[in-house]
């Protein structure tokens, strides 16, 4: 081979090299922008053909690959969902695939936050896929949880299900015994009572001692979620409770029944539950809002009356009642 052959077989190369390079750091066809889900398991080649099919990348799919080879990392591609910006070049492309943050998608669960909202929530959620299962009330753990675009909704509820039941598992065995909860579901029963009535956690264990004397001593819980909850299956009532409903027989009604009402009234959070069993040491049977979100807290029924009339007096006098 000649000089001048040499000298011009290298041009060449050079140039094809150079065209690859360029060719390498441009978008595709479609600038974009991209959202692409990796399945666990993918290779390069699988997710070459994803982006080469929804025209992120220039050329081909083959042809990526050896871009990918001649000019990137040899890291691994990370499952997950991707969100590809406009205008991205493919060495970018697999920068991010390779190295970036996966898309978060999270659902939340509040603590309280009844079955039926959950329900609602999962079926309104566009990215979740199949029916949304029907949900036993108090079954799942308030945290907000990670998802995949594309899982299904069943697939989500059992996380948070799974959630509960671990957390159940780890607080019962250190249960202290001043309170009468025999099971599991009477403690998550009793903690959703006291996460629908207070919204100071420094008051859920003493809420739940309350609670616990006085099923402790037979005397009725006369707590009002209770009453709310088979009117609106947990869901802000909007008005007063009415006496009528404070004299009803349905069995949710701790006015008109002793105990424990028949299961949850809500999905109660990891405090509420740690407070039912491990209830602060306190003599009061009795108490009343104060207007703040707090409580007042009184051993005798003369001291509530007199709590009762002092705070319903103050609320009165601004406007909250």
């Amino acid at each position: 081979m000649t000089r001048k052959v040499r000298i011009g077989a290298a041009a060449f190369l050079l140039a094809a090299l150079m065209a690859i390079m360029l060719l390498w750091l441009s978008p595709g066809p479609k600038p974009g922008p991209h959202d692409i889900i990796v399945k666990e398991g993918s290779t390069l080649a699988s997710v070459a053909r994803q982006l080469a099919d929804a025209g992120a990348i220039p050329g081909n799919a083959s042809t990526f690959r050896a871009m990918a080879k001649l000019f990137g990392s040899n890291d691994p591609i990370q499952a997950g969902e991707f969100e590809i910006p406009r205008g991205m070049s493919a060495a970018s492309i697999l920068d991010l695939l390779q190295h970036g943050k996966p898309v978060q998608r999270l659902v939340t669960v509040t603590e309280g936050m009844p079955a039926i909202i959950v329900e609602e929530k999962l079926a309104a959620n566009r990215y979740l896929t199949g029916p949304v299962p029907r949900i036993t009330e108090g079954s799942l753990l308030p945290d907000s949880y990670g998802y995949q675009r594309g899982e299904s909704r069943v697939a989500v509820v059992r996380r948070m299900q799974d959630a509960m039941a671990k957390v159940l598992a780890r607080l019962w065995p250190a249960r202290k015994p001043t309170c009468p909860i025999e099971t599991k579901a009477d403690a998550v029963t009793l903690a959703s009572i006291v996460e629908k009535e207070t919204a100071k956690e420094s008051e859920r264990r003493i809420i739940a001692g309350v609670y616990c004397n006085r099923l402790r001593i037979g005397m009725k819980l006369d707590a009002d979620p209770t009453i709310i909850y088979p009117i609106t299956r947990g869901k802000p009532l909007g008005r007063r409770i009415k006496r009528s409903e404070l004299q009803s027989d349905d069995p949710y009604n701790t006015y008109t029944h002793a105990g424990l009402p028949p299961g949850p009234i809500a999905n109660p959070g990891r405090d509420s539950i740690a407070a039912v069993l491990d209830p602060a040491p306190t003599k009061a049977l009795y108490f009343v809002a104060d207007g703040t979100g707090g409580h007042v807290f009184a051993e005798t029924l003369a001291e509530q009356n007199v709590n009762v009339a002092k705070w319903y007096a103050i609320r009165r006098a601004r406007g909250q009642m």
